[in-house]
C-alpha cells in the first residue's frame, strides 16, 4: 500500500551539482573534482550527499559533472550502481553537452537550465537540487513535505549561525512565518531571524522547486536576457523581486549531536580539521549511527592489522582511523587517518596526519601534520612536517603548517 511519502518520492527528481573545481583544495583536486576528494578514510565527499538521498528514499538522481570528472564517474559506477531502472530508479552522470549553445556549465542555475529536458512535467513534479561537496546528514523527505505544506514555489534549506560570522555567506531574510523576504550574498548587515536575535539564516545550497515553476523562471530570465547563471546570485533574488512564494526551511540535523553539523570542506586547512575531528573521543560528525548508514565503494581488502617483531619493532596505532588492507608493521601511528591498503614499515612514525589509499611509508620515515594523497611511496628515512621551510621548497604547505603531497608523487630517495 502506497503512502503519501512514497508518492512524493516517486514524483521527485534529485539533481546533484558535482562539477566543483575546488581550487582551494589543490593539490587534492589536481586530478579530481572536489566532490570526489576522499574524506574520512574510506569515503568520497559526494558519498555523504548521496547517502542522504538513499536514507531519505530518493532513488531518481542526476549527478551533473564537469571538472576532471573521471574519478567521480568511476566512483559513481563502482559504488552507486545500486538502483533498478526497471523500477523507475536511476543514478546518471550528466556531463556538459552544449545542448543549447557552446557554453559549458556557467553556474548552478545554468547547469539546470542546460538540462531542463531531464526535468519535464512527465518526469517530475518537484526538483530537489543539492550540492555534492558538503558533509552533513539530512532527511530530504521532511524538507520536501514541508515544501508541500507551505504551498511554496521554492523552498530553501537554511542553517542558523551567529550574526557575527554571517557576512561570509548568502543570507536568507524571512518574516515570522519563515516566508523569504530577502536574499543577499555576503551582506555587511545581515538580517536576523525574527524571534532569534543575534542569529541569521544561511543558505545551504539545498533547494526544492516545483518543477513547472523552475522551468518557467529559467525560461523567463532567458527570454528577458537576465543573467541566470547562479541560484544564489541571480535566480533567487529575481524570484524574490517577482513575489514568488519562497519559504525557508530550518535545517533539521540527523547527526544526533547537540550542535547541527554542516561543513563545506573548502580549504586544505578545513579539510584537515574536519578529518582530524573524526578521530576525537566524541567526534562532531557521527559516522557510527547504524540507523543512518553512509555508503561508499567497499574495497575488497583484508582487515587492517598491526604487526610486532622481536625487540623494538612494535606495530602500534593510537587514537587513529585504520581502514581495511592497512598493515602497520613495527611502526607507530598516532592521531592519524590511514586510508585503505596503506603500509607502514618498521621504525616509522606518523602523527596527526592523513594518509590516503595505497601509500607505502618506508622504514624510519617520520611524518607530522601532513596530507599524503594516494599511491605515494615515502622513502626510507624521509621526513615530512619537521622542517617546514624545507618542505615549502618541495610541497604545498598551508597557512597552519599542513604539508600536502599530491597523488602519485615520486619522492627522491
Amino acid at each position: 500500500m502506497s503512502t503519501p511519502g512514497s508518492s512524493i518520492l516517486r514524483d521527485t527528481v534529485t539533481v546533484v551539482l558535482a562539477g566543483g573545481q575546488g581550487e582551494r583544495l589543490y593539490p587534492l583536486t589536481a586530478v579530481r573534482s572536489k566532490p570526489s576528494v576522499p574524506f574520512g578514510g574510506k569515503y568520497r565527499i559526494i558519498d555523504f550527499t548521496l547517502s542522504n538521498c538513499l536514507n531519505s528514499g530518493l532513488r531518481r538522481i542526476y549527478v551533473l559533472t564537469q571538472y576532471k570528472s573521471d574519478s567521480l564517474n568511476m566512483h559513481l559506477l563502482e559504488a552507486w550502481s545500486i538502483f533498478n531502472p526497471a523500477l523507475g530508479e536511476f543514478i546518471y552522470s550528466v556531463p556538459p553537452q552544449r545542448k543549447l549553445n557552446n557554453d559549458w556549465y556557467l553556474g548552478t542555475a545554468n547547469a539546470i537550465y542546460q538540462n531542463l529536458n531531464l526535468l519535464s512535467d512527465k518526469k517530475a513534479k518537484w526538483v530537489l537540487i543539492l550540492g555534492g561537496d558538503h558533509i552533513y546528514k539530512m532527511d530530504y523527505l521532511k524538507f520536501i513535505q514541508n515544501h508541500l505544506n507551505t504551498n511554496a514555489d521554492l523552498s530553501i534549506s537554511c542553517i542558523e549561525i551567529p550574526r557575527d560570522g554571517a557576512n561570509r555567506f548568502g543570507i536568507v531574510g524571512v518574516d515570522e512565518n519563515n516566508k523569504v523576504t530577502s536574499f543577499v550574498e555576503k551582506p555587511e548587515n545581515p538580517p536576523q531571524i525574527p524571534g532569534r536575535k543575534g542569529f541569521c539564516f544561511v543558505n545551504m545550497g539545498i533547494y526544492v522547486f516545483n518543477a513547472l515553476v523552475l522551468r518557467e523562471v529559467l525560461l523567463e530570465m532567458e527570454a528577458k536576457r537576465i543573467k541566470a547563471n547562479d541560484f544564489g546570485q541571480d535566480v533567487i533574488p529575481f524570484m524574490v523581486k517577482s513575489n514568488a512564494s519562497i519559504y525557508a526551511y530550518k535545517f533539521e540535523d540527523e547527526n544526533k549531536k547537540y550542535q547541527p553539523y554542516w561543513r563545506d570542506i573548502g580549504t586544505l586547512d578545513s579539510y584537515f580539521a574536519s578529518t582530524m575531528d573524526l578521530i576525537s573521543v566524541s567526534p562532531e560528525f557521527n559516522m557510527y549511527d547504524l540507523d543512518w548508514p553512509i555508503r561508499t565503494y567497499p574495497y575488497q581488502y583484508p582487515p587492517g592489522k598491526t604487526v610486532s617483531h622481536e625487540g623494538e619493532r612494535v606495530g602500534r596505532t593510537l587514537n587513529s582511523l585504520i581502514c581495511d588492507g592497512c598493515v602497520v608493521s613495527g611502526g607507530l601511528v598516532e592521531r592519524s587517518v590511514l586510508g585503505p591498503n596503506v603500509r607502514v614499515n618498521s621504525f616509522s612514525y606518523i602523527t596527526d596526519s592523513i594518509i590516503l589509499n595505497s601509500c607505502n611509508i618506508g622504514r624510519h620515515a617520520r611524518i607530522r601534520r601532513a596530507i599524503i594523497d594516494k599511491n605515494v611511496i615515502i622513502p626510507e628515512g624521509y621526513e615530512i612536517g619537521f622542517d617546514l621551510e624545507g618542505d615549502k621548497k618541495k610541497f604545498t604547505v598551508t597557512e597552519t603548517g599542513i604539508v600536502v603531497i599530491p597523488k602519485n608523487a615520486i619522492l627522491p630517495e
